[in-house]
């Protein structure tokens, strides 16, 4: 019950915060408070701190999980690899089914999976791209099914669950252009095209976007098994193209600034009661993250 309120909530801000002048005295009190936090984001490794202001300037970076180098990255893969047999076994019930998530039931019997998106260097580079401390959202384990459902995720948003929105996304197999990769636009367009849809938020078919914009301007994001995208979903419009050469396999990591003002998710990808039981063995920068 509490959930629903939240999200029922939650959904009224976000709405009330496309309001022009409320959005830009949001977005005044957002960067005083980045200002304010400056001081007290953690250091990262020079590797690192390009690869945020590589986010900054793009809006989407490409990168590996043998680049990154992620101490818990084989627990990942195993963890994926027997989630990815467990899924692929499940029917979709509905022909307007587009995607099957792992259920919190499967996340919990391998917690390696939530776990990876709570690695303090992840947390640290989040953190610098956001401005302020980050809120951990979850992860969201998906089969993407080979169909021609064109709904949902797979038409052209924006994410405007908070003021900055930042999502790592690994592809758990080798994803071309006809496997459904993940697509967006840069940032320069993307202004100018919200700006001509007069966008305030929900999706906007392909039709449409073809009617402003040429295909030729879309980037897709392909590559072979353990690609890692950053993705500031908050500041691109972006779609998961949909698969036509067979169904894809990917995780989605998802975090917000913590502060409750500047984020309007409903909730965690896991239960609260899920959420204490891996909390005893996390550190307390990590809790805060997932609280």
């Amino acid at each position: 019950m509490y959930s629903l309120l939240q999200k029922t909530q939650n959904k009224i801000l976000k709405k009330i915060y496309t309001i022009p002048f409320l959005e830009y005295q949001s977005e005044i009190a957002y960067q005083i408070a980045a200002a304010k936090h400056t001081l007290n984001l953690p250091v990262i490794s020079s590797t690192d701190l390009d690869l945020v202001e590589r986010i900054r300037q793009s809006g989407v970076v490409i990168t590996s999980l043998e680049e990154l180098g992620i101490s818990s990255t084989p627990q990942l893969l195993q963890a994926a690899k027997k989630l990815m047999s467990e899924i692929a076994e499940t029917v979709a019930m509905s022909k307007n089914e587009f995607a099957i998530h792992a259920s919190s039931q499967q996340i919990m019997k391998y917690p390696a999976v939530f776990l990876w998106g709570l690695e303090q260097r992840l947390l640290n580079i989040v953190e610098n791209f956001l401005g302020l401390p980050a809120a951990y959202h979850g992860a969201y384990f998906r089969r993407d099914i080979a169909n021609k459902v064109e709904k949902g995720s797979r038409l052209w948003h924006l994410d405007k669950e908070a003021r900055k929105v930042i999502k790592i996304i690994v592809y758990l197999h080798d994803t071309s252009e006809n496997q459904g990769p993940f697509q967006y636009l840069p940032q320069s367009l993307t202004s100018k095209i919200a700006r001509s849809l007069k966008y305030t938020s929900g999706y906007i078919l392909d039709k449409t976007m073809q009617e402003i914009i040429s295909p030729a301007n879309y980037k897709s994001c392909i590559g072979s098994a353990g690609t890692v995208i950053f993705a500031a979903t908050s500041n691109i419009f972006h779609r998961g193209s949909i698969p036509i050469a067979s169904d894809r396999f990917a995780v989605f990591f998802d975090y917000t600034p913590r502060l409750k003002n500047y984020s309007f998710y409903g909730s965690s990808s896991l239960p609260h009661t899920d959420l204490l039981l891996l909390a005893k063995n996390l550190s307390e920068k990590q809790k805060r993250s997932i609280f």
